[in-house]
């Protein structure tokens, strides 16, 4: 069959609202710029055009010509060996966008998706669909999911109001003030425009979403939203790292064995809750420094940019400042902790660290009570709300700033211990923090729990359990662990993700 004819019956048989979406998902906001290969300009007007003509004049002709531009384009690309392109990137979004919404063309070409994937250098693992698609872009779907028509069109009118914003912009006007986003996709089209049109205009990203929240903030809930959705559910959906579908993220495992009585427990216990979690795993036995710099290295490949979180495990003997390393090395901790969070593949993702070795050899003994009961008054917290808001800053967006991010933002450490503690250990089990973290993450997969949340609840139940030191004075002590966060959004704990058990289902 001839190939246009075959283009033409592919997108007769795909809904205007999967249109809709298949162009929100293949325009990534965030793809990379600087790649070679590209014939593309992706401007500020260009990838906005197709959704605001399809606006005005309720016609997909123009997102049409845009799916048939690109699958004319991937029919005609050559693979090249080695060297990534962005046409190499567009490739994957757009075979894993059509995966996603059930309408992958059947005159694809699947062996250079395997080509490309070769060039990733991506694992059997990492050869999953749905490692490839953006997790904030799925979330903004739902966002859209959730509203009515009516309530993207007051968004739409809100973002109108914004003189200062919308000035000079081709496209706004195009669209015109009074939409009718009912007629089919429509209301998808608009909505999907709003957010392109505020990622490109750095106003929002996959962390900062909080201007796309004030546009929500003003819709009339009774009007705007679906059945069984509220004003204040669709918010809060925008206030957690995107992390939607499998995998949940990258886990990187390092674990000195050596001196280390109960370390291989401890692989075992980390790796088995990382899959359990929905990550793709890796580990290093009895690290060293070159070790360490070669994992750097390895995280920097582009294939991690798909990821949408990291969680290292790192395990092994430490003092106050240092950790001891499998060839008698040490490391500093500070080192260690600033170089990874600023990996660029995983800018603007939660990277969360645990941390567990000692940092000391003090001990909380239990013998006698070193602290009285003290009480605090309220006096100085007794001020009314009302008389607070009206002291607050008025912060203009012409003051704030969304595009430069220092390193350890969006890092959350966690350690075993405090400051210069022992962290305790069991002959055959090793490290009881990492048991104990393994158990409570793993008893509340799927009850909606924060990461945050386990943490907290893991520093109750460490702090209650009686350990005693292994020398001959055999001191009862306890443990307190304790986590410096820097996140911006919460980080929800996955539902159970595991590829074998995947039930997606296409949405509409």
């Amino acid at each position: 069959m001839d190939e246009v004819i075959q283009v033409t019956q592919w997108l007769s048989s795909i809904t205007p609202r999967k249109k809709a979406k298949l162009f929100f998902f293949t325009t990534h906001a965030d793809a990379p710029s600087p790649m070679v290969g590209s014939n593309d300009v992706d401007t500020h007007e260009g990838t906005q055009l197709p959704l605001a003509t399809t606006v005005a004049l309720h016609n997909f002709k123009n997102i049409d010509e845009f799916l048939k531009k690109k699958v004319n384009t991937f029919s005609c690309y050559n693979v090249i060996e080695n060297e990534i392109t962005k046409t190499d990137y567009e490739y994957l979004r757009f075979y894993s966008a059509c995966k996603y919404l059930d309408v992958v063309p059947p005159f694809l070409d699947l062996e250079k998706i395997s080509a490309i994937q070769n060039k990733f250098e991506m694992t059997d693992e990492e050869r999953d669909y749905r490692l490839l698609l953006d997790s904030a872009d799925l979330v903004l779907e739902k966002v859209c999911d959730s509203l009515k028509p009516a309530g993207v069109s007051q968004m739409w009118t809100a973002l109108r109001k914004d003189r200062n914003l919308i000035r000079g912009v081709k496209t706004i006007d195009i669209i015109g003030f009074f939409v009718d986003p009912n007629p089919t996709g429509i209301k998808e089209c608009l909505f999907f425009f709003i957010v392109r049109f505020l990622q490109k205009a750095d106003k929002i990203n996959r962390v900062n979403t909080n201007r796309l929240e004030r546009l929500i903030a003003q819709c009339d809930e009774s009007s705007s939203c679906e059945e069984g959705k509220t004003i204040d559910f669709i918010i809060d959906s925008l206030r957690f790292y995107p992390t939607e579908l499998y995998p949940f993220g990258f886990c990187l495992i390092m674990c000195v064995i050596e001196g280390r009585d109960g370390a291989m427990q401890e692989i075992e216990k980390t790796m088995e809750i990382s899959r359990h979690l929905g990550m793709i795993t890796h580990t290093e036995k009895n690290p060293t420094k070159e070790t360490i710099e070669l994992v750097k290295k390895e995280l920097m490949k582009p294939k991690y940019q798909f990821y949408s979180s990291f969680t290292c495990w790192f395990m092994s003997h430490g003092d106050s400042n240092s950790m001891v390393l499998a060839d008698g090395e040490t490391i500093e901790r500070e080192w260690f902790l600033t170089s990874f969070p600023d990996i660029s593949t995983f800018q603007l993702k939660p990277k969360v660290f645990f941390m567990v070795s000692c940092r000391g050899a003090n001990k909380s003994s239990l013998k006698g009570d070193e602290f009285e009961g003290q009480s605090a008054t309220c006096d100085y917290y007794d001020i009314g709300s009302a008389l607070i808001r009206n002291r607050m800053l008025d912060i203009t967006d012409s003051v704030r700033d969304i595009s430069y991010v220092q390193p350890m933002m969006d890092t959350l450490v966690a350690y075993s211990t405090i400051l210069d503690h022992l962290s305790g250990r069991a002959n055959t089990h090793g490290s009881i923090y990492v048991d104990r973290a393994c158990v409570l993450m793993s008893e509340n997969i799927s009850r909606g729990r924060s990461l945050t949340e386990i943490l907290e609840h893991l520093s109750q139940d460490l702090h209650e359990i009686l350990q005693e030191t292994m020398d001959e004075d055999r001191i009862v002590y306890k443990q307190a662990c304790h986590y410096d966060s820097f996140f911006r959004k919460t980080l929800k704990l996955p539902y159970t993700r595991h590829p074998k058990e995947d039930v997606h289902s296409a949405p509409q």
